[in-house]
């Protein structure tokens, strides 16, 4: 690796206020010495991890001084100078993250769930009501996978174009845009930029022509592999040539600059600004020669993998180093002030980390002190002191107990007074439980919407048919609805072969001349900027829908899907939310790649998501209403040889409501209960109606959403009346039968009403084979839920139900 001598500062032709620039100093110095004391603080087993931004402060201030209200930063976990830089971030708070300080009040960024360094403005008020994003500096919610915060920049930026050139939005940008002036900034470390989906953003970028900042902070490593093992010619830039714009193509610009350059960076952020917010170009700021004086984390040590040319070279073209030489240069500012200032800032960050961790501390003391006044009155009720006074002993020896240490002694306290019931210990009881909702409060709240526009507050319209009902293809329903739908300026439909001709399965059909490619827009096949692009705009007042052509591709997206989209209002405390709802097509059809249905997959990795199966179109209308009457994210797998099936057609389609989590019953009866979804509705509905030619009654049941799934526990009140059944889908086994039997079972307790063992039917454990014959052997059938069925019958009394095939 060669290793550059510092060289001159930029010439530039900008007039440098020298009181601002020392401002700057004093934020570059103050910023330092907070991420020393991380480390330090890790090391010294107050807080568990440690990410800081040293080495990139001087970058960092000329990103947030080209800053205008209103504007977006989307960032690294190393972007402490920016927060702090535009008011975002407080040191207190930054600390408070530290620790995990589980209080709004000191982290608003994510009340103790995210190690530090991941910001969020608090977009949301306490009623998850929308505040207004125009008037200050916006974070969007941090996250640790690298390169994930680049696809939703792409969708803040996006949003920008919206509301800049569709005058149906004019009224609803209040709170979100001033005419399309924001600019989105995204950061990310030089050695994530080999991820695809920062290609693949910069790509879309290129094409969308939006008013969105990459910028990339080169120093040289990813944790310990050197950059010429990671970018080819070591250089992103280079690599990223081909994307520069010039006089008759379209493109990015790309700006190189020297992280310790303050003139230079100062200058090349103004540029990237006004191409960015008054031209609509994207601009890619490569930031060269940054350093980590620390190394990645507090997790290693640098100096077990750069060299002491390395690390002395690092030393020498520090940012702050470098930057207090050109302020002396220039003569802003004597070496006694410089001194002054920088004296002054190990002061100030040892008296914000210090009082950030007694406010954590003192946060623990009352319901401490609760547990110790509640152990004294065991003690004296019992007189069993030597059964409480290890526990104690132990709490005492902590020198910081923590929540978790008082919930432990807690329980310990209940199993060794387990043989006695009086008052003192159903005292303990209560204040356990009582500590435990406030936990549950503090660790797990608003994983989904707690706001009165849940859509799990939204109520069933079901459908009115006339006497005579018009039968129309299942896309014809789709079609109708969604036309319906786009009368909302706020929707807009975005995906691959949506636009032109309608979407692979015509549901789209004619919609985009109606409503203009503003509103349904043909992609590239790029699934995660799709994604990205819905996320990004949703958070600024939009409701995307967003589509993935089929469901088995829904693996590209997925990380952005279960890392970003699907924990965001838990991560930010409900502070920030994303309502997009991802429209997929999946089940029956033929072949490997277009007949699947990895339900478990995807309801296990995307907790925080409303996850809907219908079964057939005219319930996805219902379900697609319900969700944009809601403010939560979700899914719609809608069923693949469902579009062109015949369907009644409902009068007040424009009205109907699914609501999710609560089961429908398709067919009653009285001997099982079979629970399913999908396309299998339509399996387990003719093998019913055979069954019912063999004396056997089936109780038919769509739970019609997995996330949320029966909420009524409707499935367990049928089950008490047949006391047997059978769970069936297309996934494969120990998949979503297992996880619906889980939820029937174990949480709802009907195993105590069961005559005979409950029993799960799924598809083979491979993917489905093309050709019709491939989809009867690689999905349960008919004839499988026949025999399952009957089988099951057949161990109540073998007498009623002889053997058929043995």
């Amino acid at each position: 690796m060669i290793l550059p001598k510092p060289t001159q500062f930029s010439r530039v032709e900008i007039e440098f206020n020298p009181d601002k620039v020392l401002e700057d100093y004093r934020l570059a110095v103050i910023s330092r010495q907070c991420s020393l004391l991380v480390r330090k603080e890790v090391f010294s087993g107050r807080a568990k991890f440690g990410i800081y931004g040293d080495g990139k402060e001087l970058c960092q201030i000329a990103l947030a001084r080209s800053m205008r209200l209103g504007d977006y930063i989307s960032g690294y976990y190393r972007d402490q100078t920016i927060g702090v830089a535009i008011g975002d971030l407080t040191w207190p708070q930054y600390f408070a993250q530290l620790y995990g300080h589980p209080d709004r009040q000191f982290d608003p960024h994510s009340a103790g769930r995210q190690m530090n360094n991941h910001h969020a403005t608090r977009w949301l008020d306490e009623k998850g009501e929308w505040l207004d994003q125009t008037n200050q500096y916006n974070s969007v919610a941090g996250v640790s996978s690298t390169a994930m915060q680049i696809p939703r920049s792409l969708g803040i930026a996006y949003a920008s174009k919206m509301y800049q050139f569709r005058e149906d939005l004019a009224e609803l940008k209040e709170n979100f845009s001033k005419d399309g002036k924001e600019v989105c900034y995204t950061t990310i470390g030089d050695a994530s930029t080999s991820e695809g989906m920062f290609f693949e953003c910069i790509n879309a970028a290129g094409v969308l022509q939006i008013p969105i900042v990459f910028s990339v902070w080169d120093d040289g490593y990813g944790i310990s592999v050197p950059i010429e093992y990671q970018t080819t010619k070591s250089s992103i830039s280079k690599v990223l040539a081909g994307f520069q714009r010039n006089e008759q193509e379209k493109g990015l610009e790309i700006i190189q600059v020297k992280a310790w350059d303050y003139p230079g960076l100062i200058q090349a952020y103004q540029k990237a600004a006004r191409l960015a917010r008054e031209e609509f170009v994207p601009c890619l700021v490569h930031v060269i020669e940054c350093t980590q004086p620390q190394g990645h984390s507090a997790s290693g040590s640098h100096e077990r993998y750069k060299s002491a040319e390395r690390l002395a070279w690092e030393h020498e073209v520090d940012c702050n180093v470098l930057f207090r030489q050109w302020v002396l240069d220039q003569g802003f500012a004597s070496e006694e002030t410089l001194k002054s200032i920088e004296e002054a800032a190990v002061l100030e960050a040892r008296k914000y980390q210090k009082e950030a961790f007694a406010a954590y501390m003192a946060s623990i003391e009352p319901d401490k002190k609760a547990f110790l006044r509640v152990a004294q009155n065991l003690m004296e009720s019992t007189n069993e002191g030597s059964l409480l006074s290890p526990i104690l002993d132990e709490l005492k020896q902590l020198p910081y107990p923590i929540f978790s240490d008082l919930v432990r002694a807690g329980r310990k306290t209940l199993r060794a007074f387990r043989v006695y019931q009086g008052p003192a210990v159903k005292l303990l009881r209560k204040w356990l439980s009582e500590l435990e909702e406030r936990n549950r409060r503090r660790f797990s709240s608003h994983q989904i919407s707690e706001s009165a526009h849940s859509p799990l507050l939204v109520n069933a319209v079901k459908p009115i048919y006339k006497k005579e009902a018009t039968f129309v293809d299942g896309r014809e329903i789709l079609n109708k609805s969604f036309a319906h739908f786009l009368e909302d300026p706020r929707v807009f439909i975005l995906g691959e072969d949506v636009g032109k001709i309608g979407d692979v399965n015509q549901t789209l059909a004619g919609l985009q001349e109606v409503f203009g490619d503003l509103k349904i827009t043909d992609t590239g096949i790029r699934e995660i900027s799709i994604v990205g692009q819905g996320i990004g705009a949703s958070m600024r007042g939009l409701r995307p829908i967003v589509e993935i052509q089929y469901l088995d591709y829904i693996f590209y997206p997925f990380p952005i899907l279960s890392d970003d989209l699907a924990c965001l209002h838990y991560r930010t405390a409900g502070g920030q939310k994303a309502p997009m709802i991802l429209r997929t097509r999946g089940h029956r059809l033929e072949g490997i790649w277009h007949s699947g249905s990895p339900m478990a997959v995807l309801i296990n990795g995307l907790r925080g998501i409303h996850f809907c199966v219908p079964r057939n179109m005219t319930q996805a209308a219902g379900m697609y209403r319900t969700l944009l009457q809601g403010d939560d994210p979700g899914i719609v797998v809608e069923c693949l040889n469902g579009y062109r099936l015949k369907e009644a057609l409902p009068e007040n389609l424009d009205e109907i409501t699914v609501p999710l989590g609560i089961p429908e019953v398709l067919r009653e009866g009285n001997d099982i209960t079979i629970v399913t979804y999908g396309s299998m509705c339509r399996i387990v509905m003719e093998a019913s109606e055979t069954l019912s030619t063999m004396g056997i009654s089936v109780e038919v049941i769509d739970v019609q959403t997995l996330l949320p799934f029966d909420r009524t526990q409707s499935i367990a009140a049928s089950i008490q009346k047949t006391h047997r059944v059978l769970f069936a889908d297309e996934d494969m086994p120990g998949g979503t039968t297992a996880y619906m039997m889980q939820e029937v079972l174990d949480k709802q307790g009907a195993f105590a009403w069961l005559d005979t063992p409950a029993r799960c039917l799924a598809a083979p454990p491979h993917r489905p084979a093309y050709s019709s014959d491939g989809d009867y052997f690689s999905k349960p059938n008919v004839e499988n839920v026949v025999d399952t069925i009957y089988e099951m019958m057949r161990e109540s009394d073998p007498g009623l139900f002889p053997a058929i095939y043995f």
